[in-house]
């Protein structure tokens, strides 16, 4: 069995389960790939836990991004997320 060192830029959709996908984003930092995370069905809620997930997001420096008009986060235009589909070795949808 072989390991790879390879660094990978990982792109996870937030859709069904906010909190979880930011916790997920966070975690995969631990091996030193790049994250980005894209909100994309709904604005977030804010409650506790995802005031906590967003903290971990921010300790990990991922920068949040919408498709819709948030006041919590970047929102991104068709453009710039189809950059982010272009740049992404694996997409992840939670």
């Amino acid at each position: 069995m072989t390991t790879s060192n390879t660094k990978k830029n990982i792109l996870v959709f937030a859709i069904s389960d906010h909190a979880e996908a930011m916790r997920v984003a966070a975690g995969l930092t631990i091996f030193g790939h790049h994250v980005s995370c894209i909100f994309v069905d709904r604005h977030i809620e804010e409650n506790a836990e995802t005031i906590e997930n967003a903290e971990l997001l921010e300790l990990c420096e991922i920068e949040p991004l919408s498709i819709l008009d948030d006041a919590n986060m970047q929102q991104i235009n068709q453009v710039q997320f189809r950059a982010e589909l272009d740049k992404s070795d694996h997409i992840l949808t939670i």
